[in-house]
C-alpha cells in the first residue's frame, strides 16, 4: 500500500507524518462535536500493540508495521473533568470499532464522517487520555 492511502470510498488521504506515526504505534486523536453543552468529545485511533512491538520496545526502539490493526473509539466527557485526575467519571463510550488494515481504518473514518487530516498527536489536543 502506498504511503498516501485512499480507500475506494474516497475518505481522504493520510498526511505522511500521521500515517507513519500510526505505523510506529502512535495513538492519534481528534475532537468531535459533543452530545450536549458542558461536554467534549474525542475520537482516537490506537494501533494495536503486538509481541513484536514489545520486543522492539525492550530494545529501545519502535518498529514500523504497515499491516497493523487499529481500535477506534469515540468518547464523550464531562468538560469540567478533562483537566483532572477523574476525567473518566461520567465519560461515555459512544462507539468503538476495530479496523484490520489501513484501508479499513480510512474507510471506517469516512463512515464516521471524519477525515484523516483532522487527526493530531494527543499532546496537541485536550484529549484527557
Amino acid at each position: 500500500m502506498s504511503l498516501q492511502s485512499r480507500p475506494a470510498s474516497g475518505g481522504g488521504e493520510w498526511p505522511t507524518d500521521k500515517l507513519t506515526a500510526l505505523r510506529l504505534g502512535q495513538r492519534l486523536v481528534t475532537e468531535v462535536p459533543a452530545s450536549r453543552s458542558g461536554r467534549r468529545a474525542f475520537v482516537d485511533i490506537t494501533p494495536v500493540a503486538t509481541p513484536a512491538d514489545a520486543k522492539a520496545g525492550s530494545q529501545g526502539r519502535k518498529r514500523s508495521d504497515d499491516a497493523r490493526t487499529f481500535t477506534l473509539q469515540h468518547w464523550d466527557y464531562e468538560a469540567d473533568r478533562l483537566d483532572g485526575f477523574d476525567y473518566d467519571m461520567g465519560a461515555v463510550l459512544v462507539k468503538a470499532r476495530t479496523a484490520t488494515s489501513e484501508l479499513e481504518l480510512t474507510a471506517a473514518l469516512g463512515e464516521w464522517g471524519l477525515r484523516p487530516e483532522r487527526f493530531v498527536y494527543p499532546w496537541h489536543s485536550d484529549d484527557p487520555k
